[in-house]
């Protein structure tokens, strides 16, 4: 299972570091940091998902409001 988080779409609601500790406050620049990601395109970060992190993360991606986070299974499929 991988995350995906597109940092230019966030808004800086935090809420995705309240559901799991890979995601850290940024407030210099009003926006989450994924810790250990990789960045694959400009503000596109990845990283993979421990298997004991993962209902933490899906949380993390289904309570972004403005869906900057998506999850996807280990078949490349869509989760969140």
């Amino acid at each position: 299972m991988h995350i995906e988080y597109d940092r230019d779409t966030c808004i800086g609601m935090f809420q995705c570091v309240d559901e799991w500790e890979a995601f850290e406050k940024n407030l210099d620049d009003g926006k989450a940091d994924l810790v250990d990601s990789e960045e694959r395109e400009e503000d596109l970060f990845v990283r993979e998902v421990p298997e004991d992190a993962e209902f933490d993360a899906e949380f993390a991606a289904r309570v972004c409001p403005v869906d900057a986070i998506k999850l996807f299974d280990d078949d490349g499929e869509q989760v969140v």
